[in-house]
């Protein structure tokens, strides 16, 4: 595998302040320092604020569920709980096992994507679905399981824990 150093950057880690200026080189090519970039379709920010990744994932839920809501119109109910589920909540779910947003605001944000998609899903206000915090902390647990045993955390995880997809 080659590895594109025009696409490289060098971020340090702290809360701090002030920062040594330390140069990375990779060969003899210095790397540009940055102090956020995309890893794996999620925002980082040196300071270890998640601020941008949070807006960038609100806006692409939004997107995908006003596409969805044009779309389907006169769709039945459960081509729409299908396709919300299936496209808009994966969106909000990437990676919030690293990203998992504690500010009131950020939360209320997102938990709004999901409540409009419930309600164009099912038709009424009430969906049945799980929070996103609910479905974060199940997430958290089974990659700490995961991360503890070196196997597969769903497998490990019985069945009576599992919600159904449909109704998580």
């Amino acid at each position: 595998m080659k590895i594109n150093q025009s696409k490289s950057k060098a971020a340090s880690f702290s809360k701090a302040g002030v920062k040594g200026q330390i140069k990375y080189y990779f060969g003899d090519q210095l790397i540009p320092e940055a102090s956020s970039f995309k890893y794996l379709g999620t925002i980082t920010r040196s300071d270890l604020n998640w601020a941008d990744h949070v807006n960038y994932t609100l806006r692409k839920p939004w997107k995908v569920l006003l596409f969805i809501m044009f779309i389907l119109k006169q769709g039945s109910n459960n081509m729409k709980h299908l396709d919300c589920t299936a496209l808009v909540r994966p969106i909000l779910e990437y990676g919030a096992v690293c990203w998992d947003p504690y500010r009131e605001g950020q939360v209320s944000a997102l938990n709004r994507v999901q409540k409009e998609a419930a309600k164009f899903a099912n038709g009424i206000n009430e969906s049945g679905w799980k929070t996103l915090a609910r479905r974060r902390l199940m997430a958290r647990r089974c990659a700490l399981l995961k991360a503890y045993t070196g196997g597969r955390a769903w497998k490990a995880t019985s069945k009576t824990m599992l919600p159904e997809w449909g109704q998580s």
